[in-house]
């Protein structure tokens, strides 16, 4: 018990000098290692310590005004470097030294000389240590003026800048009152530009020769609040066909009854799997329904008849049910060539009308609604039609107008007209040659044939007829 006892107070008192001499060493060594690091702070008082880089460029011992410098020196270096920023809305070529493209150095020098700067002995002691013995390496960071950038490409930006446009769809008495397709808005794309810009740096700091970097411009897409797909469950969403003609020399009354019809037929609505037909869909057409006179062709003549015009509208429409892809059920050409609808169009894309025995059809066969919509533009007197639905894959080719077997028209007509005063003259009819004029239609829908059409023209040769006043 006794040996136990003397055998415990030897290991105490061993246990007490290790201890209090471990801790004496490291409280010596812990003034050692100040007194020492207050040395190293003396003697690189306002400098970068030694074994600090900035990438591979070594700061050490510098003070913060000379890698201000440095760094400068090395900007300067690029300045005449280009950044060619393009877009469909123009092209900007800017160089760095107008952007104060470069190393970002009031950023890297504070970084490099706060090594070893905390203020907490252990880790500015660690990092002391550290960068003397294997080096500190900071990752270069790079900079530039972004209100500089941006001032200098505004021409651009301006161009690109677009608001969405909310979609309007308004259905009154099963026809569309109101109707506007979604629009998606745009604008320049900032921080993507941005990113791409600085990714080139450290490629155009470490050239010996000027860069030139060229850069399409981000666009950034802005989505409406209120698309078309959330405004109607029709399936009426994108543009699927479009029709134009211009009636250059229209008379008033002519002009009149386009817009009048055009505006009648705007806004229907053609359910999945009808047939649509012109003269249903606008009705009577004389002077009961508001239509004024205008030329129409009667009984083989040009005579002045209520809705003179409206063959402009079928027309239209059919060059519009044409380029949708649509399967045309019925369809009829002129008696004769008509200069209206050989404006902005070759021979033989025209269709006539005369209800009730004279129609243009066509069938829905997208599986979802048609729209109707028109445009007319009474100032540059043009007329378009565009019909809008789901488009569902149909691809349109329409070969070019072929003619033959043309005939010269026959001789000028004169016919006394005891109405007129003598020495009038007015032309009711005009010439033109007669000619055949043929084209196809092929759609096709996954690679494989759906429709396949070939359009017939046999108009007649027609002649100038002029009423000769007789009255005295």
């Amino acid at each position: 018990m006794r040996l136990r006892l003397k055998y415990s107070k030897k290991i105490l008192r061993f246990v007490k000098v290790v201890f209090w001499f471990t801790t004496g060493a490291f409280l010596a060594l812990v003034l050692i290692s100040s007194f020492g690091l207050f040395l190293y702070q003396k003697t690189y008082e306002n400098k970068i310590y030694p074994g600090v880089y900035i990438g591979d460029f070594d700061v050490s011992g510098k003070t913060k005004q000379d890698t201000q410098n440095f760094l400068d020196n090395r900007n300067s270096s690029i300045k005449n470097s280009d950044f060619v920023l393009t877009s469909d809305y123009g092209i900007a070529t800017i160089s760095a030294g107008q952007i104060d493209f470069g190393y970002n150095n009031p950023l890297l020098t504070n970084q490099a000389y706060l090594i070893g700067r905390s203020g907490n002995f252990i880790s500015d002691l660690s990092l002391v240590i550290q960068s003397y013995l294997s080096g500190v390496y900071l990752s270069p960071s790079y900079s530039y003026n972004q209100n500089k950038l941006l001032n200098l490409i505004q021409p651009i930006s301006q161009k690109i800048e677009k608001q969405p446009v909310d979609a309007l769809f308004t259905v009154v008495n099963n026809k569309v009152t109101a109707f506007k397709l979604s629009e998606n808005g745009q604008t320049l794309d900032s921080d993507t530009l941005d990113d791409k810009i600085l990714s080139y740096a450290a490629s155009i700091l470490n050239s010996k020769t000027p860069q030139t970097i060229t850069l399409a411009i981000p666009i950034k897409i802005i989505e409406p609040n209120i698309t078309t797909e959330k405004v109607n469950k029709l399936g009426i969403k994108e543009l699927i066909g479009t029709g134009h003609s211009l009636f250059f020399h229209s008379i008033p009354g002519r002009v009149f009854n386009v817009n009048l019809a055009a505006n009648r037929l705007s806004g229907i609505l053609v359910a999945p799997g009808d047939t649509f037909s012109f003269d249903q869909a606008l009705g009577d057409i004389s002077a009961f329904s508001g239509y004024k006179q205008a030329y129409i062709i009667q009984n083989g003549h040009t005579v002045l008849g209520d809705g003179g015009g409206v063959c402009q509208v079928s027309t239209t429409l059919f060059r519009a049910i044409l380029d949708a892809g649509l399967p045309i059920v019925e369809r009829h050409a002129h008696a004769y060539r008509v200069g209206y609808y050989e404006e902005d169009s070759p021979p033989g894309i025209d269709a006539t009308v005369f209800s009730p025995t004279v129609d243009l059809k066509f069938k829905n066969t997208t599986g979802n609604y048609i729209l109707i919509q028109s445009q007319v533009d009474l100032d540059n007197l043009s007329l378009v039609f565009n019909l809008y639905g789901t488009k569902d894959g149909r691809q349109v080719t329409e070969t070019v107008p072929v003619v033959t077997n043309q005939t010269p028209p026959p001789p000028d007509l004169y016919q006394d007209d005891p109405t007129l005063p003598v020495g009038t003259i007015n032309q009711t009819d005009f010439a033109a040659w007669g000619a055949d004029v043929s084209f196809t239609r092929t759609v096709t829908q996954n690679g494989k044939q759906i429709i396949f059409d070939k359009f017939i023209s046999d108009y007649q040769p027609w002649q100038a007829v002029y009423l000769r006043g007789t009255k005295q």
